[in-house]
Order: C-alpha cells, then structure tokens, then sequence
C-alpha cells in the first residue's frame, strides 16, 4: 500500500505533522478480519483505508460512524459496500479494480501464448466478496477464448497446496489467480506451490509477477491506490462519502 502514502504526503499529508497513521493487519487471516475492524473503529479515526473488499466489508460492518475509504476488486454494490457507484448513500466510497474487459483480455492473452491447452484452472476464494459474479465473468472470458476453466473453489490457504497438486496430476498446467484477501496476503507461498507443481501462474495485478506468475493482467494497482489517497484527502478536508461516487480503475498493466 506504500503508494497510498506515497501520494498522501504530495497531497500535504505528512506523517507526524498533520496525519498519523495505525497500520493493521490480518496478513490474510480471516479469523482475525472482524477483530482488526472493530481495533480500528475503537481507535475513533478520521477515516479507515481498506485495501481489499475484505477489509471493507468488516470495516463497514464494525462502524457507520467513521468514513470508510475501500480499494476493492469485489464488485461495491454486490458486496453491499455501497447503495449505488455513483451515489454510495452511506459511510463508505472507494476505488473498484475490477474489469471484465481485463479478464477477457487475459484470457485471450493465455489462449495465445499456450496455444496448446484447452483446460486451464482457476481457484476463487468462497467466502471472497463479490464471489459469484466473479466467476461468472471469468467463466465467461474462458468460453469466448475457447478454454475449458477448472474452476476450484477454496475456503482457506492450507487448501491451496492440494488444489495445485490436484491440478498438476489432472494435466493442468496452468493457472488463473482470482481475486483474494487471503491468495494476496500468501502470494509468495502460493508461486512456491504452484513452481512446485510446475503451474504457470497468471495473475490479475504486478506483484503476483513478483510472485512468480508467468504474467499478470489487470488494472494499475498503483493507480488505484493513489486514487484512494485523493478520496482520502477529500474526506480529510470535509466531503462526505456519501456523496463522492466509486471511481472505476481505467489503467491496464501487463506484466
């Protein structure tokens, strides 16, 4: 999130000075998720920055007194963060990650650079917000680049190992990182696994290529944590969350 803070301080915000930050983390743990919100909704803060849709949820769920800034790849309305995109109608607004476009565009870029495979799997968090109409859009994506998807579904990290293995003897050799609090916060762990079991790994962000996946494509996650830092400035200096619609990420990154 270092690029949150980064574009806070060219806003004016210095830490020490004007603004003091308490970081927290659940470092993917979601047994801990609705603990860390109900910390930082009794620290009584000016605002809460969540960085997943995760995060958000929880954040929500523990405060309607404190403005929520949200960095998410879960779709806001589905998810309950917000009444609408352009009206969010309640204590919490925030940047969205999410494209099908960028999803379509992954899919193609796999079917042309293993043009050989057929099936590619894919693993989605179950109890990820937004999970259903995720799915949905990445099965999609697969049929219209002419791909079987082997979607699994995990509940937590400690399954990963097998659904990987799983892969490898079912001769899958490839596959597709969905978002995921908890695949995110266990990233370098899941590249060792899926090197393990000889997976290319593609990914939806840069850092899962710093992972080890053989290519990411998705939205500018520096982008949109800058973008959340200019909500977060907003808010700072008095406009409600209520009233600043969701901004919608529009920068692509292949990595």
């Amino acid at each position: 999130a270092q690029p949150f803070f980064d574009e806070m301080q060219r806003l004016g915000w210095t830490e020490g000075a004007n603004i003091t930050y308490e970081r927290l983390s659940g470092r993917g743990a979601r047994e801990y998720v609705e603990n860390l919100a109900k910390m930082a909704a009794e620290l009584e803060p000016r605002l809460i920055f969540a960085t997943t849709g995760t995060l958000a949820v929880a954040a929500i769920k523990a405060t309607e007194s404190f403005p929520v800034i949200f960095n998410t790849a879960a779709d806001p309305v589905s998810a309950k963060l917000v009444a609408s995109m352009h009206k969010p109608g309640r204590n919490a607004t925030g940047t969205y990650q999410f494209r099908k476009d960028a999803v379509n565009k992954c899919m193609q870029v796999v079917r042309e650079t293993f043009p050989h495979q057929k099936r590619v799997g894919a693993v989605f968090d179950r109890r990820g917000a937004g999970l259903a109409p995720q799915r949905a859009t990445y099965q999609e994506a697969a049929r219209h680049a002419g791909l079987e998807l082997a979607a699994v579904d995990f509940t937590n990290f400690e399954a990963i190992p097998k659904i990987f293995a799983n892969y490898r003897r079912d001769g899958v050799n490839t596959v597709v990182i969905t978002p995921s609090f908890t695949l995110v916060a266990n990233r370098i762990e899941a590249g060792k696994f899926a090197a393990r079991n000889k997976l290319a790994m593609i990914g939806y962000r840069a850092d899962w290529a710093e992972a080890g996946a053989l290519l990411s494509y998705g939205t500018d996650g520096t982008e949109s944590l800058k973008r959340s830092a200019a909500l977060a400035n907003r808010i700072l200096k008095g406009s409600r969350p209520a009233e600043i619609p969701v901004e919608q990420i529009t920068k692509l990154e292949l990595v």
